[in-house]
């Protein structure tokens, strides 16, 4: 073999031993996505008043980033942008999504699943939805619910289709409303349906939970919820029962697709509102419901990462753990997070939550793990759930199109943890839909861009307060972005605000 030849042969087994491809190993991938867990809500992130074994063990054996993301402070967007690979605010329709919205994603759109799918993976969404149902007019509640997750590149779904605290209280297996009788049709709406129609306004004394503030209509569960519905009372669950259920699925769906690639997203509902852990999990913490429902979720991770071990998966499969979004206490029901709080800090050492572009609205824990191909340790590379499209389109050798994904980064090696690797140089934060609140990450810097007058405060309430337009941080030196050094560094403000402009003009990030 002559020195050139060597060479090459050379770099390419070198290419090879660093990014595993699909025809070599074909490693499973199950992402589990919480809900509101904030930075500072896991003992392997630093908090003393939970434990939270499980995930600390997930953390043990992989990579526990400091600089993870998800891309928005509040659950449709940031679900939408880690399915398409897209940020939201390009989009309409991606903010906080009603009861009876239509499918967001629409079919033909790239996501996760569909490039998984390409790559010969089976693939299924066991959780919580939240991103729309059903053509133009929204769901057909007691028909088909399509197009939905099986029209962008999921095999299998079982749902909660909205958030917890809107209804209705049903699951949705793959199109259908699961156990609903057809002669108890489901009816949902915005307006309430019947004067005598109990309310939390009207049987408020009724509660077994109170609301704190909008979430007072239609009473399911002994809860009152965001938007009204009748009917399909064979279907509805108890919200005590929401974890178990998933894990049951999960464990099955594992079980049935293990001889093959598979894909798992696990969308979990903990800790979002209205928080109603399973009894046996109720009272497990000093921080109230909340705290009980960090345990539940830790208690779920454990459950799936013993499946993988029973199976004998777990060193084939890449499990990526993430949140939604930051945390937030009072969300709308009197469940003591506030006053069991105590000295916890639910976004660690930032600032604000769920809601808000500072950092504790989208800098959440985020944690890979490998057996035996992710090095133990911590990582401070910029990776983000946006970036999962391109990062696993380059681990299993599918091409994106150019039209694809536009905002998602292949930051595969720094997931993996590959000596040299980079992460993201840059990220763009937003609150919510279009028209958002935006944060930009570049280096040490954070510049923070209020399309409106109020952002939220730091107290993790639904408080807002007035702010300037621009503010900018040194992250390096005041994580919690208390000291806004715009006056003293107008050149970098001026390079960061251009900066974020053009993202947001280009309507584009990926190159």
């Amino acid at each position: 073999m002559n020195s050139c030849r060597l060479i090459c042969f050379l770099l390419i087994t070198a290419l090879l031993n660093a990014r595993p491809s699909l025809a070599k190993e074909a490693p499973n991938i199950v992402v589990i996505m919480a809900d509101d867990l904030g930075y500072g809500d896991l003992s392997c992130y630093g908090a003393t008043r939970v434990k939270t074994p499980n995930i600390d063990r997930l953390a043990s054996e992989g990579l526990r980033f400091t600089s993870g993301y998800c891309s928005a402070s509040t659950c449709t967007p940031t679900r939408y942008s880690f399915l398409t690979g897209n940020y939201a605010f390009r989009k309409d329709g991606t903010g906080i999504a009603p009861p009876n919205s239509p499918s967001i994603i629409q079919p033909g759109t790239e996501t996760v699943a569909s490039v998984l799918q390409k790559a010969g993976y089976q693939t299924a969404v066991i959780g919580k939805w939240h991103l729309g149902l059903g053509g133009p007019n929204g769901p057909d509640w007691n028909g088909d619910l399509k197009p939905g997750p099986r029209e962008i590149g999921f095999g299998f779904n079982f749902l909660l289709p909205t958030t917890n605290d809107r209804v209705p209280q049903v699951y949705v297996r793959n199109h259908r409303v699961l156990n609903l009788d057809p002669k108890d049709p489901l009816w949902v709406g915005n307006k309430k349906p019947a004067k005598d129609h109990p309310t939390g306004l009207t049987h408020r004394d009724t509660l077994k939970m109170d609301w704190s503030h909008g979430h007072n209509s239609t009473i399911h569960n002994g809860i009152s919820r965001i938007g009204f519905y009748t009917g399909g009372h064979a279907a509805r669950f108890r919200d005590e029962d929401l974890a178990d259920e998933w894990v049951k699925q999960s464990v099955q769906w594992i079980e049935a697709n293990k001889e093959k690639p598979f894909f798992l997203f696990f969308s979990s509902h903990d800790l979002h509102v209205p928080r109603i852990p399973h009894e046996r999990f109720q009272g497990q913490s000093p921080l109230g419901f909340r705290g009980d429902s960090i345990v539940q979720l830790d208690w779920c991770v454990g459950e799936l990462t013993k499946t993988l071990d029973r199976l004998g998966l777990a060193e084939n499969t890449l499990v990526v753990f993430c949140s939604d979004n930051g945390p937030v206490l009072d969300d709308g029901y009197k469940d003591g997070a506030i006053e069991k709080n105590g000295g916890h800090k639910p976004a660690g050492p930032y600032s604000g939550g769920k809601y808000s572009v500072l950092e504790g609205g989208t800098r959440t824990p985020f944690i890979t793990r490998w057996k035996g191909r992710i090095p133990a340790g911590e990582s401070d590379e910029l990776v983000c759930t946006i970036d999962c499209a391109a990062s696993f389109a380059a681990m299993t050798g599918v091409k994106l199109a150019d039209e694809a994904c536009i905002d998602s980064f292949d930051v595969l090696g720094a997931m993996l943890g590959i000596e040299g690797a980079k992460g993201r140089d840059h990220l763009v934060q937003q609150d919510n839909g279009r028209g958002s609140n935006y944060g930009l990450r570049a280096g040490k810097w954070k510049l923070q861009r209020h399309d409106s007058k109020t952002a939220r405060n730091v107290e993790l309430r639904l408080v807002n307060t007035p702010v300037a337009r621009y503010r900018l941080f040194d992250l390096s030196s005041d994580p919690a972005e208390k000291d806004n050094v715009i006056a003293d560094h107008p050149e970098v403000a001026a390079r960061l605000i251009a900066q974020l402009s053009k993202v947001i003009e280009d309507g584009r990030s990926r190159n």
